[in-house]
């Protein structure tokens, strides 16, 4: 063959591979902090919610512009597709802490059911997953979910004793010196809090769905305690009373356990409602419509902004912020601890500069 015929084939062939190439380029490494670290996408619409009730179009609207720009995947499918493959087994981590008044949606839920299909995972393998099923089934998302999706959770109810060991890894653990009064220190059972099986064994990818809410000892409860608090046990020695708070060394050590860092793969916190006071609980007075969504493979970027969110409505109304916060009949801790954000951080769990988070901001009409 001539070396002008070489050189004419292999300029088609260059040519070829250049047209078939997607505009965007899948990253090779999911996880935490993931393939955009210290990215955030906010997305806003304000006829998301009526009457206290989700919109299903503008939901729909707010999901797939959320999700598109965070990967600059150029549609719904191929976004999804980035995250998710076929042959994954998936577990979508709900936050149903708030009952029906602040709770993961159904809309929401389903949409990102929907992307999970779009990416060639069929139902059988979407698990909806919890710590407790009376809280999931409280907040009616067990009631929600398409034929074929099931839901899991490692304990069948809050209790004060929380070494129940059915659901959960003995070969999986944070152990921490910190304990719950009356527990052995000497004992390491107390010291450590397991991992869910659901997340250990049932699901080899996680998506995280967060609700924005002040929580009175962690200072708000986003993405990454929803996953320390919601997929583990032995939580409740982290915050036993107003003064005996860890709440700040707790999280970011239980979300940098291994499991976490390599399954969960997208967080989406539905702020579409938000709470700025007495969380975790949905206490009436400090609900607010946000109308917003945010997006993020970063949990502390995503905590980080979503802080910045509550502490602004809070000055709004003429509250300190969160980390200056004090006791009052509504939010019993002396001292709220949102400095688990910033040790995640320092783990490398995420972004927590501001001079390095990269927030975008959309408003959809």
């Amino acid at each position: 063959m001539s070396s002008l015929r070489r050189d004419f084939l292999k300029s088609a062939f260059l040519a070829a591979a250049a047209q078939s190439t997607p505009a965007f380029a899948a990253p090779a490494k999911l996880g935490l902090p993931g393939p955009y670290p210290g990215r955030v996408v906010e997305v806003h619409h304000p006829g998301c919610i009526v009457s206290g009730a989700y919109q299903a179009e503008p939901v729909k609207q707010m999901m797939g512009k959320g999700i598109m720009e965070l990967t600059g995947a150029p549609s719904w499918q191929d976004a999804w597709k980035i995250f998710i493959q076929p042959g994954d087994v998936v577990g979508i981590k709900v936050s149903p802490v708030g009952g029906p008044t602040l709770s993961s949606d159904a809309i929401v839920l389903n949409q990102i059911i929907d992307g999970i299909k779009e990416a060639g995972v069929p139902v059988r393998d979407i698990w909806v997953i919890n710590r407790y099923a009376q809280e999931l089934q409280a907040a009616n998302i067990d009631k929600w979910l398409p034929d074929g999706v099931r839901w899991e959770a490692a304990s069948p109810a809050y209790s004060e004793n929380q070494l129940d060991m059915g659901g959960y890894d003995r070969d999986m653990f944070m152990e921490l010196a910190v304990v719950k009064p009356g527990d052995d220190p000497l004992d390491s059972h107390f010291r450590r809090s397991y991992v869910a099986k659901l997340v250990s064994q049932r699901c080899n990818k996680i998506i995280n769905l967060p609700i924005l809410k002040h929580h009175q000892s962690a200072g708000v409860t986003i993405s990454l305690k929803n996953l320390s608090h919601g997929c583990n046990n032995n939580v409740n020695r982290s915050h036993v009373n107003a003064t005996a708070n860890a709440c700040g060394v707790f999280i970011p050590t239980a979300v940098s356990q291994p499991v976490f860092r390599q399954k969960v793969v997208l967080n989406i916190c539905d702020a579409v409602k938000a709470s700025y006071h007495g969380g975790p609980p949905a206490r009436a007075p400090y609900v607010w419509e946000h109308k917003t969504m945010y997006f993020a493979t970063d949990p502390v970027a995503l905590d980080k902004t979503g802080l910045k969110v509550i502490d602004a409505k809070r000055a709004s109304v003429g509250m300190a912020s969160i980390a200056l916060s004090k006791p009052d009949k509504d939010s019993h801790f002396l001292n709220c601890q949102p400095e688990h954000i910033e040790f995640a951080g320092l783990l490398g769990l995420g972004m927590f500069d501001d001079k390095k988070i990269e927030l975008k901001h959309f408003d959809l009409a």
